[in-house]
């Protein structure tokens, strides 16, 4: 069985929405992928060191990712360094504006880690619609059946 670990952040609900879609998709695949799905802060080294795939969701703050995200990210860097290379990533963003600042900020630090992304990152402004969640749904679909054939 492989391992995917969501981590995320929300105020307003958005991001959760997205989440609550990203895992729908992943759920097509539990007999072959475990979930784990933690709050940024919530999550540390463990999780990412049990996972073998990684889903990031967050809500676009003032041009960066949350606070709570990028805190996940500065706890498990150093430790995990050189341990995770190569590892399947996907981000999904919640966005009042472009969005831009923080998919290129997770990416820039996922690219330092040695992480592949394996998907394009689902960008979503404002209140999710349907075919937003679609996307997500989709997202979540991809990574876990790429981690379940082996792929990722």
């Amino acid at each position: 069985m492989k391992h995917l670990l969501a981590i995320y952040s929300s105020q307003t609900g958005r991001t959760r929405a997205l989440l609550e879609a990203v895992c729908g998709g992943v759920g097509e695949f539990a007999e072959e992928v475990e979930l784990r799905v933690l709050p940024a802060l919530q999550a540390g080294l463990d999780d990412l060191l049990w996972a073998d795939g990684l889903l990031i969701g967050t809500p676009e703050n003032f041009g960066y990712m949350s606070g709570a995200v990028k805190d996940f990210l500065d706890r498990v860097y150093y430790p995990s360094e050189g341990r995770k290379l190569g590892m399947a990533y996907a981000v999904f963003v919640s966005a009042g504006n472009d969005g831009s600042g923080a998919i290129r900020a997770i990416e820039r630090i996922a690219s330092g880690c040695g992480w592949n992304r394996v998907a394009e990152p689902v960008l979503v402004k404002g209140k999710p619609e349907e075919t937003a969640l679609a996307r997500c749904c989709e997202l979540g679909q991809t990574l876990a059946a790429g981690l379940a054939c082996g792929v990722f």
